[in-house]
């Protein structure tokens, strides 16, 4: 197991410890004080904790070598587990719905308001911190898993701040219908931010092609080379953090395949100094021998057979 890895697997290790702890603080002091924000809260915390240890396990599925099975690798775990991690947002975020709706009209002033305005406290500084580090190293590490992971705890230190705000306006006010309202609104900011990583995780999960301004300096790298007349058909896609390409690349007809073998090592090794793990293919061809392919052309082709079959 490289450092990388090991350094993956820490991280999402530390989203662990630190929502176990935030869902025993918050449940005990809502459960006892009456809160349906600070339940609330406490749910959304479960569900983090849920999350995270999906996260562990895709970062630990994610890092085993291919296989027999699995020839490109295991990385789609991490966008597997950013899927489910996405759904059960959303799912919480219509459980909080729930509950919100059902005290709305309640008139008992929750108690211990102060001891969960602190709970609140110690709750936006934890996930301040270990977002900040989850998103940099899932950045680094370009993992979705742990990411995803980051960017969802950094949006419950918002509704963190909004439930430690709306305890302190109950104190001064005396307002018990706002404990309803604060959790409708934290479900608000909960549900966006699930709908935004169902979003991210699908277009994943379905092969969308890495970002045009990366394809354009991958096309670029290949053309600065001077011994290649051209390229095209660039098709790229991604596994967790692994990167997959193929692309044809032209060559001077009379070139010795020796040659040209080494000079596609050299573009290989050129991609991944830049952009990190990446399998690639190259597809050398002469130039001048045929028009050009494109992607167009190549997705006909792959329609071909399934005609065939039809017919």
């Amino acid at each position: 197991m490289t450092e990388i890895d090991v350094l993956k697997k820490d991280t999402a290790y530390l989203s662990i410890i630190s929502n176990t702890v935030l869902v025993l603080l918050k449940l005990i002091v809502g459960i006892w004080g009456g809160a349906v924000s600070l339940i609330s809260e406490a749910l959304h915390s479960s569900v983090d904790l849920l999350a995270s240890l999906i996260a562990f396990w895709a970062v630990k599925k994610s890092v085993t070598p291919p296989d027999m099975e699995h020839d490109y690798g295991h990385g789609k775990f991490e966008n597997l587990s950013a899927a489910v991690e996405a759904l059960l947002i959303v799912a919480a975020a219509g459980g909080i719905v729930y509950e919100a709706v059902e005290h709305m009209g309640q008139e008992k002033m929750p108690a211990m308001l102060e001891l969960g305005v602190v709970i609140m406290l110690v709750s936006i500084v934890i996930n301040l911190w270990v977002s900040q580090r989850l998103i940099k190293v899932g950045r680094m590490t370009d993992s979705q898993a742990l990411e995803a992971d980051g960017l969802h705890l950094r949006a419950d230190v918002w509704t963190s701040v909004g439930v430690m705000l709306g305890l302190v306006l109950m104190k001064f006010t005396g307002w018990a219908w706002l404990d309803g309202v604060i959790a409708i609104v934290v479900a608000v900011i909960i549900f966006r931010e699930g709908w935004k990583m169902v979003v991210s995780s699908t277009l994943e999960l379905t092969d969308v092609s890495l970002p045009e301004e990366q394809e354009s300096r991958i096309m670029a790298i290949i053309d600065a080379v001077p011994e290649v007349v051209g390229c095209h058909c660039l098709r790229t896609r991604k596994s967790g953090s692994y990167k997959l390409l193929d692309v044809h690349v032209l060559f001077n007809g009379n070139m010795h395949l020796s040659h040209v073998h080494a000079i596609c090592d050299e573009l290989e090794d050129q991609i991944r100094a830049e952009f990190g793990s990446f399998d690639i293919l190259i597809h050398p061809e002469p130039a001048g021998i045929h028009a050009p392919e494109t992607k167009e052309s190549q997705y006909e082709n792959a329609k071909k057979p399934a005609e065939i079959e039809e017919s």
